[in-house]
């Protein structure tokens, strides 16, 4: 399944192809809310929720008292914008 190119904007993107982008991403879907994805890198973990209007990310534990941090992206995003800034970490 091929991607638009990386600067379209998440809304032009069909969810099978959100889907797959995020698992090459090595993002695991949850099991139980099929919306929801789980990401873990060597210093951060996050929960990753494709929501009606935008991408709701929550980093867990990444405050500075160990308290979870989370952000929202615009689907109007590029795909390119939303990778940078989610998978850059907390």
């Amino acid at each position: 399944m091929t991607l638009p190119s990386p600067d379209t904007p998440l809304y032009n993107h069909p969810l099978p192809q959100i889907e797959q982008w995020l698992s090459d991403l090595g993002a695991q879907q949850d099991r139980d809310n099929l919306h929801c994805w789980k990401v873990e890198r060597p210093t951060w973990k996050a929960d990753l929720c494709l929501d009606v209007e935008e991408l709701v990310v929550c980093y867990i534990n990444a405050g500075a008292d160990g308290s979870d941090i989370k952000r929202s992206f615009k689907y109007s995003l590029s795909r390119q914008d939303i990778e940078a800034a989610v998978f850059s970490g907390p």
